[in-house]
């Protein structure tokens, strides 16, 4: 993997000529760095004047520089948008909390502000609520190992425990114990903070209890100071780093010489003797949760009286995403060359690594998260999309099934995948559905013909859904866990091939295999997992251009 070079650093407070004065040296020093992360008080008393020629473009940063959010009311008004923007050219604010990874792979969590002492929490600040939030939606992303990179502005409570003195910071006092609860659950490999004027690189301490749970990579915690502070001590800290994706796994969890135990282990083991999570694990958000410390699942109570009500002030504008989001047609990170037609509140775009070339996913253009969340006239687009894609794919001997997947998944897609009208009808495709979802203990309902999907599902419940092009619909309420890939698989029980492939040191966890690629509708148990079929760019790209010359008779944005 591609070796990033970064820099980070502590306070600015405004000064950024000194800041980005001491980072042109040094990359015309050592050559030129990727990006620059600033943790801590990003403006200040200074920045009044100076900031407004970065506005204007009269200067620019040396450097892409991502910055954290307001740590007090006074300097909240320089974050115009709470979810991240960019601030002036080569500035950018990351947002209140979320994940960033940029083109190389390297996944930084953030978490703005500092924390909070009551509810609701001040612009300034975050919550347990918005902890507890965050690390449900990294926990949940398979195979979650950890981040590469943490930034928070306060220290961790007690980060100095088992390790080297943190001067005359007395780290048992100082800090913000949500924030060590995110680090514990987060593992960065690097974790960034500022805001006490000092710096602080503690040893690295391990993220595995030795001899009963495999090795892991072990965490840097450094504190930096504030830019150009009189006593000289450092505020800018330069790194190498290999995204952990892109390491061997024996390379990534070696444990060096000096190594220490887990700093927060110790007060998590008390609040689970005292029968109460760390304070950040109050689920109000989310129904399922992973606890770090056992390796299965395990349900928690939601909190229903909360949920319902934030609901209700949802409904009228999109929410906006937490951090960037793949299917925001707005956002950096929407790939550009999948999309095929786009209507006033819903686009079309081929499915990256598609079960079939004609693999379409039918997106809302604005942040909601699943068909519940949506307002009447986005439904109604949905619906047009719909007869269009029927007519379209009718037109060429195919029937397509519908289904959408409301778990874990931040952005609503619907999956929209042609079968040969000659492999099946659509009795056989819902028995196929059902026969699955028998084998795995998962309860599918036929929903009456002319109900809605808002008639049996509540804003917020995790569900998943299908739906035939003669208007039938089966519908699962997502109680616990759910096999991600369920819609697209076959448990390996019912697909010879994928049980050969398993033994092969395939994924024993993948549960299921596919209902769709199963031998029985389209026969392409090898198209199972997404994750294999990333087709190279300019195939998907020939693909896209290829459905949107078929599909344009039909397209009513064009007419629009």
């Amino acid at each position: 993997g591609a070796v990033s070079r970064r820099l980070a650093c502590g306070d600015v407070e405004g000064r950024l000529e000194t800041l980005f004065g001491r980072v042109r040296a040094i990359q015309s020093k050592s050559g030129r760095f990727d990006m620059l992360l600033c943790v801590g008080n990003f403006f200040g008393s200074a920045s009044e004047t100076d900031w407004a020629e970065y506005c204007t473009g009269a200067k620019k940063a040396p450097i892409p520089t991502y910055v954290l959010g307001a740590n007090n009311q006074e300097t909240v008004s320089y974050f115009p948008d709470v979810n991240g923007c960019e601030l002036a050219e080569n500035i950018t604010y990351l947002g209140r909390r979320g994940l960033y990874s940029g083109t190389s792979g390297l996944q930084i969590a953030y978490l703005s502000g500092t924390e909070s002492q009551g509810e609701p929490a001040p612009a300034y600040s975050f919550s347990t609520k918005d902890v507890s939030e965050l690390k449900t939606s990294l926990l949940s992303t398979p195979n979650f190992r950890g981040v590469d990179i943490l930034l928070t502005s306060p220290w961790p409570r007690d980060v100095g425990a088992f390790a080297n003195s943190a001067g005359e910071i007395d780290t048992k006092k100082c800090g913000s114990k949500l924030v060590s609860d995110l680090a514990a659950s987060l593992k960065p490999r690097y974790h960034f903070a500022a805001l006490k004027k000092a710096y602080y690189e503690r040893l690295p301490y391990r993220n595995h209890i030795v001899l009963q749970e495999t090795p892991q990579h072990v965490s840097r915690f450094i504190a930096l100071a504030d830019v150009g502070n009189a006593s000289k001590r450092k505020y800018l800290y330069a790194f190498s780093i290999v995204p952990m994706s892109s390491m061997d796994p024996a390379e990534l969890v070696k444990q060096p010489q000096d190594v220490t135990e887990n700093p927060y282990r110790k007060w998590r083991k008390e609040a689970q003797q005292a029968g109460t999570a760390p304070c950040a694990e109050e689920e109000t958000s989310c129904q399922f949760f992973f606890d770090l410390n056992k390796r299965e699942g395990r349900k928690r109570p939601s909190d229903g009286k909360e949920r319902g009500n934030s609901q209700a002030k949802q409904a009228k504008k999109p929410p906006q995403p937490t951090g960037p989001c793949w299917f925001c047609l707005a956002s950096p990170e929407v790939e550009k060359h999948l999309v095929v037609s786009i209507g006033t509140h819903c686009y079309l775009a081929l499915a990256k690594g598609g079960l079939l070339p004609d693999h379409v996913l039918i997106l809302p253009i604005g942040h909601y998260q699943s068909v519940v969340d949506l307002s009447s006239e986005v439904v109604e687009e949905v619906n047009k999309y719909k007869s269009a894609l029927k007519e379209f794919f009718r037109s060429k001997g195919k029937r397509y099934v519908l289904f959408e997947r409301n778990y874990r998944s931040q952005h609503l897609q619907l999956q929209v995948i042609p079968v040969p009208l000659d492999h099946c009808t659509s009795e056989d495709i819902k028995e196929s559905f059902i026969a699955q979802a028998q084998e795995q203990q998962i309860e599918l309902l036929e929903i009456p013909e002319h109900s809605d999907i808002t008639q049996v599902a509540q804003p917020g419940t995790p569900y998943f859904y299908v739906e035939l092009d003669t208007g039938e619909k089966l519908f699962h309420r997502i109680r616990g866990r759910f096999p991600l890939q369920f819609g697209r698989s076959v448990p390996p029980t019912s697909c010879r091939r994928a049980r050969l492939v398993r033994g092969a040191g395939g994924d024993a966890a993948c549960a299921c295999r596919e209902v769709l690629a199963s031998e029985a509708l389209l026969a392409l148990p090898q198209r199972a997992d997404w994750r294999r079929c990333a087709a190279e760019r300019a195939e998907e790209a020939a693909q896209a251009r290829a459905f949107r010359r078929d599909f344009q008779p039909f397209d009513f944005a064009l007419r629009a």
